[in-house]
């Protein structure tokens, strides 16, 4: 008979994982990414590199899974703010706005681990959870950005393409401070700007 684990084994288990994945992020938002190594998140989470291995078979495995739960964290604070701001204001606009903001402001409160989130060089498969958190983040712009299309708030135009490149700006112009730890007063207010002007809105 195949061995079942009990109900009590298997939350144990569940939750040396979840310590493990919250050890990772620590270690990512302390060191960066390549800061990082199993030895390292095992000494972090007060446990043996072979407890490591027994959840996750490699390095890329392990932090594939980090990004992919902070990524989505990130773009979820992102679509919370802008639907606040919409349900505000009333307008889609204010929801782009709204999700650029809170993009940046996130990103410059933690920059060692917004850094390894968006450039810093990674493993492959760590590499295709990046990509998937730029296509999910694209697309939660393109869904208030073709809102704000509909309702006459700014011209017509691809939603998905102006929102891949609001997304590419944001990546870009947050490089430098990222990398350096520090960023300038005015470039949040500098990519609402630019997110406008993308749009095409007049405020």
């Amino acid at each position: 008979m195949a061995y079942r684990r009990t109900p009590a084994v298997q939350e144990r288990l569940d939750a040396l994982r979840t310590t493990l994945i919250d050890s990772a992020i620590g270690l990512i938002a302390r060191d960066g990414y390549a800061g990082c190594s199993i030895s390292a998140v095992a000494a972090e989470a007060g446990v043996g590199t072979g407890t490591v291995y027994r959840h996750f078979s490699n390095k890329g495995e392990l932090f594939a899974e980090v990004f992919r739960i902070v990524c989505s964290r990130e773009v979820s604070a992102a679509v919370e703010s802008g639907n606040t701001a919409r349900a505000d204001e009333g307008r889609c606009v204010a929801a782009v706005s709204a999700s650029v903001a809170t993009f940046a402001e996130r990103a410059l409160r933690a920059p060692t681990l917004a850094y390894a989130l968006l450039v810093e060089p990674v493993d492959p498969q760590v590499d295709t959870e990046r990509l998937l958190f730029r296509e999910s983040f694209r697309d939660a712009l393109a869904v208030a950005i073709a809102g704000a299309v509909e309702a006459g708030e700014i011209p017509d135009q691809d939603a998905s393409v102006t929102a891949a490149c609001i997304v590419g700006a944001i990546g870009e112009a947050l490089i430098l401070p990222l990398a350096r730890g520090a960023a300038d007063a005015a470039i949040i207010p500098a990519l609402l700007t630019f997110t406008l002007r993308s749009l095409g809105s007049p405020t």
